[in-house]
């Protein structure tokens, strides 16, 4: 009998030991549910919130851009292609003495194309086919140009000038490192609609639950006090042209960002 009580006594004692571990999963259970229930969840649109953070850096330019090109027409192509390579060199001697990099100095553009003698115009309503006759070529050669001392850009472009080549376009004054304007000014924006955000949240009476949703607009930069010179001088004029005053000024970067807040 008493093998038998003892018996029932272990068993009774297996069953409240698993009562006790069961309801210790449950409990478990319920509280993980309650901590991640939001987790897979679609979120509805009348349980969000939604701010907008505006945020701007601002650096002073510290690269300009120059191009310039020089333009010739020819009996042939080696002879425009003769005048046009005298004066690229002749403005590349001039980026060389402001020791430009020569990894700063690249074409951009390069062509020879033929012109053709213009036909008169025909004025019945058959016109015989005409054969186009070739006349001459025109040679063009575009350089662009890196300038890294901002202080070099005015007298690179008063020597440019006498060095007889055309189509000068720039300075385009830049940041070198726009990248990490863009993300100083996208933290900015981000922080602004962060503290937008947890100051509405406390007028609603509600909590922020996780990020639903995230856009950027903007992030370009906007350029002030920059200067653009075009010249296309012959040699005469820009001997007597004074050196240009190019005020750098500074550029700015601007992140819009739009932030949604799930919220409960």
């Amino acid at each position: 009998m008493e093998q038998f009580f003892g018996g029932k006594k272990f068993a009774k004692s297996l069953i409240i030991l698993a009562s006790v571990i069961s309801v210790f999963f449950v409990v478990k259970i319920v509280s993980t549910i309650r901590e991640y229930k939001y987790i897979g969840q679609d979120v509805l649109s009348n349980r969000t919130i939604t701010v907008e953070g505006k945020g701007e850096e601002f650096a002073i330019p510290d690269i300009a851009t120059i191009s310039f090109g020089a333009q010739q027409d020819g009996a042939t192509v080696v002879e425009a292609q003769k005048e046009v390579t005298r004066k690229i060199d002749a403005a590349l001697a001039v980026i060389t003495a402001a020791n430009i990099a020569e990894k700063d100095i690249k074409t951009v553009e390069y062509s020879a194309v033929p012109r053709y003698e213009i036909q008169p115009p025909c004025l019945n309503y058959f016109c015989p086919s005409r054969d186009q006759k070739i006349i001459g070529y025109t040679v063009n050669q575009t350089i662009s140009v890196k300038v890294r001392d901002t202080e070099k850009v005015s007298a690179l472009l008063d020597g440019l000038a006498k060095a007889e080549v055309t189509n000068i376009s720039g300075p385009d004054f830049s940041v070198d490192d726009e990248d990490a304007m863009r993300a100083k000014a996208r933290a900015k924006a981000i922080d602004d609609a962060k503290a937008k955000a947890t100051v509405l949240s406390k007028q609603l009476g509600v909590k922020l639950v996780r990020i639903a949703n995230f856009s950027e607009s903007g992030n370009y930069p906007i350029y002030y006090a920059k200067s653009a010179v075009g010249m296309g001088a012959s040699m005469e004029v820009a001997t007597a042209m004074p050196t240009p005053a190019l005020p750098v000024g500074e550029n700015k970067i601007t992140s819009n960002v739009t932030i949604t807040y799930e919220i409960r």
